[in-house]
């Protein structure tokens, strides 16, 4: 288990109170040249949280990404709280960078309320335990990974991924635009629910708008395409353990107008259906461009 990047991943998402209903979190540069849109989500409902009382928990957000982040520098989260109801707690969130919005958000928390239950049946798939990691994967092919992102793609991960089927990323073919993928923290977490959700919303972001690239042929690394998320809502269900497995099923049911929408669903080892996403991301391609931009490196 990778204990320090997971510790340093819940140092990075517990932010640090400079004001009443301010924060700031840094940044973390995995290699895209921009901030990871994960990271944003997962500081934001971080933020959020730590405005609500602990009986009150995350059941949904809903999210734009505005401009694209700089992972060399860190983010201040602005939150307004627009509603405390008796039921239900209302969060508005505004990541800045120097004065400048990059991201929004609004958060609704609940109090515990019993009541109807049903789900969709968690779909019949081989478990994680003989499945290759993601890392696993990529030490195997280190040699076609550009320079620039290498060394932050093959050092130790604080969310472990396990992806069945993989698509390969230098030579995808052509597929239905639905993967899955388990995933969990690689390590022990707290017992606190909050850190749980906002490490779900982290780990949300990771792979989701790719799908909408499967039925092209095409894939992120391939420097033609040009792919970002512009917008993320989640609803958590049932309350889970990061640290314990997730099957992460996503779906892309359109793509048009250099834009991709996917659906996510989130299981637990057990079946039961823990949350929901559904993302737009951009998807262009640009055929002119023969190599991807090189990302920024940070000054230590």
């Amino acid at each position: 288990m990778n204990t320090e990047v997971l510790n340093n991943l819940l140092e990075l998402l517990k932010l640090e109170k400079i004001e009443e209903n301010i924060f700031r979190g840094a940044s973390q540069d995995l290699g895209f040249g921009a901030i990871f849109g994960g990271q944003v989500l997962g500081q934001a409902l971080s933020a959020a949280s730590q405005t609500v009382t602990a009986e009150r928990q995350a059941h949904s957000l809903h999210a734009y990404f505005l401009r694209p982040g700089d992972p060399c520098r860190p983010i201040v989260y602005q939150v307004d709280c627009i509603r405390d109801g008796r039921s239900f707690t209302t969060r508005r969130v505004m990541a800045v960078q120097k004065g400048r919005a990059i991201f929004s958000m609004e958060a609704s928390f609940q109090v515990v309320e019993p009541g109807f239950e049903h789900q969709q049946a968690m779909p019949a798939v081989e478990g994680p335990e003989n499945i290759e990691s993601e890392l696993s994967r990529a030490l195997r092919m280190q040699d076609r990974i550009p320079p620039g992102v290498r060394d932050k793609l093959l050092c130790a991960k604080p969310i472990e991924i396990r992806p069945i089927n993989p698509v390969n990323p230098f030579a995808p073919e052509k597929r239905p635009p639905l993967r899955h993928v388990w995933f969990r923290a690689a390590g022990a977490l707290p017992d606190d629910i909050a850190i749980h959700r906002y490490m779900l919303a982290y780990a949300s972001d990771f792979g989701l708008v790719s799908t909408a690239l499967y039925p092209h042929g095409h894939s992120f690394w391939q420097p033609q395409i040009q792919a970002a998320s512009l917008d993320h809502a989640m609803w958590f269900h049932r309350d889970f353990r990061m640290d314990d497995w997730l099957l992460y099923v996503m779906e892309s049911p359109s793509a048009s107008g250099a834009r991709g929408l996917c659906h996510g669903r989130i299981y637990s080892r057990q079946g039961r259906l823990v949350a929901s996403t559904t993302q737009e991301g951009l998807i262009r391609h640009r055929p002119d461009r023969q190599d991807r931009p090189a990302p920024k490196a940070c000054e230590p």
